[in-house]
């Protein structure tokens, strides 16, 4: 006789693990990881910004050098 999906999935034992399944700890983890993943975005929105903004400080600065004729002897502009 062919066995179905249905009869391969082991009820008995997701039972047993789903009671011991604690719902505070549950969301307590869930918690936690929200508010880690909302801590990791910032830590990288903020690296992009301080990079944006060293990006055009630099070019400013660089500009300014060119514009005044100091950066002739470094070979630029």
């Amino acid at each position: 006789m062919a066995v179905t999906w249905v009869q391969r999935v082991p009820v008995d034992k997701i039972s047993e693990q789903a009671a011991q399944v604690r719902f505070w700890h549950t969301v307590a983890t869930a918690l936690a990881g929200l508010l880690w993943g909302l801590g990791w975005l910032t830590a990288k929105a903020f690296a992009l910004v301080w990079l944006a903004l060293a990006w055009a400080v630099v070019a400013v600065r660089v500009g300014w050098a060119d514009g005044r004729g100091l950066g002739r002897e470094s070979g630029a502009g």
